[in-house]
């Protein structure tokens, strides 16, 4: 059995860093109370959970052109989900879906001046 290098330890890592995000923009899926704030959890956690992944790939590959390969298929991946949330956040705003102001003072902390 070989022992797993520094490399491998940052591959682990930043895997780990990564599902972390994707966590992080499940939860916000799954809590958040409108679209829009939906649509800001879910690309700018799984943008970066993803981006870790790749880090976390990039550590162990072989090569130089999988290195270049993986990056391509970031950026290609940063680009369609920037596209996909403003296509939905486009349809729902023609829709007539707004903000969810269903929160009352207490849970958003009162700000009146008297």
């Amino acid at each position: 059995m070989e022992a797993i290098g520094w490399t491998g330890w940052l591959s682990i890592a930043s895997i780990a860093v990564g599902a972390v995000f994707f966590g992080a923009g499940t939860m916000g899926m799954l809590r958040f109370p409108d679209v829009y704030t939906r649509l800001h959890a879910l690309t700018k956690a799984d943008n970066l959970g993803f981006g870790f992944v790749v880090l976390g790939c990039v550590f162990v590959a072989p090569g130089v052109a999988e290195i270049v390969k993986l990056a391509v298929i970031w950026l290609l991946i940063l680009v369609a989900g920037t596209t996909a949330a403003h296509v939905v956040a486009n349809a729902a705003l023609h829709e007539g879906g707004n903000v969810d102001d269903s929160a009352d003072d207490e849970t958003r902390g009162d700000r009146s001046c008297s």
